[in-house]
């Protein structure tokens, strides 16, 4: 039997082919193609092969299988698979040798792959979340010029931006200097809000999203960045696990009687551990959990640690909240928070 092993790069890939007791079989740099991958493996029979994860990796695989290979996108944080590569010296020609000796020892642990549906998801969560931040930019641009003659634009939400700059007594020549921008952002919000409404519907035709949103201050966009975020929440086996995964945990060097905790680890997805905060906030402020035990214990912990690490809290109680909700298919009752 034969074993592959991939250093995937954007333009041009090391690939190695060894045998069942390692000797070389085939090794060359090809153009990252679909064609020139499948082609510098054939003439070996199906072989399992193992590229890490990265952006590239899931077309990679996808191509492979599809070539009669068996993938594995394996996780590039364990140890072990460069257990026999020396760090100082670094070349794709070692790494390629070290993730083929991996390869052939089963000393790798594969990454989840991500479902072809939550893929597209998180895409269009991308782009959304792209369409933001630009408009958030705009915006702050717009009140750093305005600021430079002595105005301020008056509070409100960021699609009535252009009719409170047109309501201040901005100078000709500062209104021709903003006509771009604010040009800019009369074309994104109504592109923001067509995403919006399509990310709602999806949200909404969901059973599992309809659930994760009957938690206080969780909407469409908090839950499906949850949803294609976990993918599977089978692959978890504690809330706990989902909590440490997003980063939501803090960092901890113990040993023996000594215990030290730090700042969060914030591992994973950042944008999903931001999106959890903000619902944290929100949660903490609506009136649906006033009188409720969760109210109380955010109430207790922020008049001890403070708003801030209270909200990180909550925010992490909330990742374990809505794992509970998908793993036992109920929703969020507010007198009771479930069990995870």
């Amino acid at each position: 039997m034969v074993y592959g092993a991939i250093d995937l790069h954007m333009r041009f890939s090391q690939i190695r082919v060894v045998d069942e007791v390692g000797a070389v079989v085939r090794e060359r740099r090809v153009v990252t193609t679909r064609e020139r991958l499948v082609a510098a493996f054939e003439g070996y029979g199906a072989m399992r092969i193992l590229v890490e994860a990265s952006t590239e990796s899931e077309w990679v695989a996808q191509a492979l299988e599809d070539a009669g290979h068996e993938v594995v996108v394996a996780d590039p944080n364990f140890g072990p698979m460069y257990g026999a590569l020396r760090r100082r010296v670094k070349t794709d020609g070692r790494d390629t040798a070290a993730l083929a000796e991996a390869n052939r020892h089963g000393w790798f642990r594969p990454a989840h792959r991500v479902s072809r549906a939550q893929r597209t998801l998180r895409q269009q969560l991308g782009v959304r979340r792209q369409l933001v931040r630009l408009r958030t930019g705009l915006i702050s641009h717009v009140r750093a010029l305005l600021r430079q003659e002595g105005l301020r634009l008056p509070a409100g939400s960021s699609a009535t931006v252009p009719h409170r700059v047109a309501a201040l007594a901005v100078p000709e020549a500062l209104r021709a200097v903003l006509a771009p921008l604010i040009a800019a952002l009369e074309g994104l919000t109504p592109v923001i809000r067509g995403t919006d409404r399509d990310l709602e519907r999806q949200a909404s035709a969901d059973p599992i999203t309809t659930r994760l949103q009957s938690v206080p201050g969780v909407g469409p966009i908090v839950a499906l960045t949850f949803r294609a975020t976990v993918d599977d929440v089978q692959r978890f086996p504690t809330a706990g696990h989902v909590s440490s995964s997003l980063g939501l945990v803090p960092r901890e060097d113990s040993s023996a009687e000594r215990r030290h905790r730090g700042h969060l680890t914030k591992v994973g997805s950042s944008e999903t551990r931001a999106m959890l905060i903000q619902a944290a906030w929100s949660c903490w402020r609506s009136p649906t959990i006033r009188l409720t035990p969760l109210r109380t214990w955010t109430d207790a912990l922020a008049a001890r640690r403070g708003k801030r690490i209270a909200v990180v809290a909550l925010a992490r109680r909330l990742s374990r909240i809505l794992y509970a909700l998908w793993r036992d298919g109920t929703v969020f009752r507010t007198g009771l928070a479930p069990a995870a």
